[in-house]
């Protein structure tokens, strides 16, 4: 199942949208949201794969409230005004409803939800490979090359919609490659690796500092945990805590 939620300020529009989500088969609503405010506060707790949103909306707009998400899930976008169509896939929109739109027309757009979701938690047959030599290092499809990268390396992983960008030790910029945050967590040693976030995945022996609800990696990199992840994250401190 797909876990969606739909987005929309007026009371209406809102109903109307939850209840086409609802006779799509494949598709699960987490949650009827009536501002992106509190859309925002349920991608935190929630793990969600797409979001129908409208545009028009008080407070803060969907197509900047889009944009301001680390790692937007799939985003289908619903507006009364068809200027915003360029925008919406600037953004990597998976598709744009122009309202008033039928069934027909959303059943349209939650296939094409359904078909990139698909290839996003597809097993993949060559992104991530493993060496038969035990070097603790993996292949990763990047740009039309392969890449071997060193697992130690790894300061941490941000999921970016169906991207991953891989920071490593000594590299400036991230490598960037299509794979699903599932498919790394699952790879990833979880002696040393854990997921904090829904958007995060960190190297634990990477971490410089802990501070309230965020994991300082350097300087300049602060690292929310989310509260899905908060338990376990808290369990690892305390065993590796030492004082009184």
């Amino acid at each position: 199942m797909i876990r969606c939620l739909a987005i929309d300020d007026e009371p209406l529009a809102l109903r109307q949208l939850a209840a086409y989500i609802q006779k799509i088969p494949f598709l699960q609503l987490v949650k009827a949201c009536e501002s992106a405010l509190e859309a925002r506060q349920i991608l935190e707790e929630e793990m969600i794969d797409a979001i129908f949103v409208d545009i028009n909306m008080p407070d803060l707009n969907g197509m900047d409230f889009v944009k301001s998400l680390a790692a937007p899930p799939l985003v289908v976008f619903t507006t009364a005004y068809s200027e915003y169509a360029i925008d919406g896939f600037k953004v990597d929109a998976v598709d744009y409803l122009l309202k008033p739109f039928g069934l027909d027309d959303m059943k349209r757009a939650a296939n094409k939800v359904k078909t990139r979701y698909d290839l996003l938690n597809a097993t993949p047959t060559t992104t991530v490979t493993t060496p038969t030599d035990n070097d603790n290092t993996i292949f990763l499809k990047t740009e039309h090359r392969m890449v071997r990268v060193d697992i130690d390396k790894i300061r941490y992983i941000e999921g970016m919609s169906e991207y991953l960008r891989i920071y490593l030790e000594g590299v400036q910029r991230p490598l960037i490659v299509l794979l699903s945050m599932k498919k790394m967590e699952e790879r990833l040693p979880s002696a040393s690796f854990m997921r904090v976030h829904r958007s995060y995945i960190i190297n634990l022996r990477k971490i410089q500092e802990v501070n309230k609800s965020r994991v300082i990696m350097d300087a300049d990199t602060y690292i929310p945990i989310g509260d899905l992840y908060r338990e376990a994250f808290n369990n690892y401190l305390d065993k590796k805590f030492l004082g009184k």
